[in-house]
């Protein structure tokens, strides 16, 4: 007899400076790692299994991050006591923000529409050390309106090759990004972040590994002047076999927003 099993998306935020990303590693702490130990905890002998709907890299956080959660045999009675149980366990750099019962249909990862990525910087001097979890300092001086330009001309159908860590011929470039931008830093605050910050603002379906921070990488030496427009727009061609030699710090990056079809 097969056994019923129960669906649910679970939606989540956390500070990512002190963990290495999403994906389970041995002998390493991971935020899918930490869900899993805290569900085992409150859920007790109940099977469960989760998925996430993407992967971040070590010390990347998320505004809002998702994953679905599979229960066999018994559901959830009381789905927003179990939202504050499961919160009460968790370490205080993760939060389950809703939690919400779905169908076999539904799918984590190939029903993700749109995903949305700030990268968060500041430029110029030396700031407060506490900013450092979610903003990266740059200290030479930026041609901030420069970069805003070149940052627009990664929006659109691009291959974006040079942007892929270590590419295999296998792997998949040409993508579609619905908008790229730099605007000013209204998301974040705090008492401690310089007066005036950025956000390098990506939206898109799916992206290469380290394809924002290798974007942002050219961006920091577009605005220090190291290249300049012609490159990205070159680097972008069908043809196109430039390596982007800078990543920037994982530190400054966040998925800001995850949205589902349906």
């Amino acid at each position: 007899m097969l056994q019923k099993r129960y669906f649910y998306l679970v939606k989540v935020q956390f500070l990512g400076y002190r963990f290495h990303g999403w994906q389970k590693q041995p002998n390493t702490k991971t935020i899918h790692l930490m869900i899993d130990r805290t569900l085992k905890f409150i859920l007790g002998e109940q099977k469960f299994k989760t998925l996430g709907a993407g992967r971040t890299d070590a010390m990347v956080s998320a505004n809002e991050a998702a994953f679905e959660l599979f229960l066999d045999q018994t559901p959830l009675e009381d789905i927003t006591a179990f939202l504050e149980l499961f919160n009460h366990n968790l370490p205080q750099d993760i939060r389950v923000l809703s939690i919400k019962e779905v169908d076999e249909k539904f799918n984590v990862i190939q029903d993700s529409k749109l995903k949305e990525y700030h990268y968060v910087f500041a430029e110029g001097a030396k700031f407060h050390p506490f900013a450092a979890p979610i903003m990266t300092t740059i200290l030479d001086p930026l041609d901030i309106e420069l970069m805003k330009e070149g940052a627009q001309l990664f929006e659109g159908q691009n291959n974006y090759r040079t942007y892929c860590y270590k590419p295999s011929d296998e792997g998949v470039f040409n993508r579609e990004l619905i908008s790229c931008e730099i605007i000013e830093n209204s998301v974040y605050k705090a008492n401690f972040f310089p007066e005036k910050s950025y956000i390098l603002k990506v939206i898109g379906k799916g992206f290469g590994r380290h394809q924002i921070r290798l974007m942002m990488g050219a961006l920091i030496k577009l605005g220090r002047g190291d290249i300049d427009l012609n490159y990205i727009k070159n680097s972008l061609e069908p043809d196109s076999q430039e390596v982007m030699d800078y990543i920037a710090p994982a530190s400054g990056l966040i998925l800001h927003k995850i949205e589902f079809k349906n």
